[in-house]
């Protein structure tokens, strides 16, 4: 990457984003060392303008901020880095230094599609997932289609905390499908955004 830390006399502004929820959690400054230092490391680490000062962030409280990627701008001169907190950003207790709650409603949902793809890659006797992809994709097939008729069971019953588990086991069997046909998530979102058009 062509950064030009000349510009403002060493140091770059990095805008560290969470990598799940797309939440902007702070902004720091690295100079060439903080920079090389989050590489090696991968825990983003940057110059404290007041103390001048390498500092990574975590090193006092425990909530590192763990290196997904860095980019930067068509200026080469701000950064942003992808990171997935390990805990509370801001000095003062909260999720960000901007008052924001750092949450993603669909964030596990997102792992468990992560969790599928292990499973698939790294079969376990124990799994459940891959009992599933051993069965073969008729049996895949089924108990999805099991589970959505359970979801219209517990639709017309009116038992909101049963529906919420039928349509849960539903999203996990969906997910199992796809992963073995090998279609993504992010499959799904394009298809889902095209149709919008």
């Amino acid at each position: 990457m062509n950064i030009d830390f000349k510009k403002g006399n060493g140091l770059v502004p990095a805008i560290v984003q969470d990598e799940r929820s797309n939440k902007v959690l702070m902004l720091g400054y690295m100079n060439e060392e903080a920079y090389q230092k989050t590489l090696e490391t991968k825990k983003v680490t940057f110059y404290s303008r007041s103390r001048e000062t390498l500092w990574t962030k975590g090193e006092s409280s425990g909530n590192f901020l763990d290196l997904v990627s860095i980019s930067v701008d068509c200026d080469g001169d701000t950064l942003l880095v992808k990171a997935l907190p390990e805990g509370p950003v801001c000095h003062t207790g909260a999720d960000t230094c901007f008052g924001d709650t750092n949450q993603d409603f669909t964030y596990f949902i997102n792992e468990l599609e992560k969790i599928i793809a292990e499973r698939k890659a790294n079969p376990s006797s124990s799994s459940y997932t891959n009992k599933l992809f051993e069965r073969g994709i008729s049996r895949i097939a089924q108990k999805v289609g099991e589970e959505a008729i359970e979801v219209v069971i517990e639709a017309m019953v009116n038992n909101k905390e049963l529906l919420k588990e039928e349509i849960s086991d539903l999203i996990y069997h969906l997910l199992v499908l796809m992963s073995a046909r090998d279609i993504s998530l992010k499959d799904i979102n394009l298809t889902l955004k095209n149709r919008h058009k």
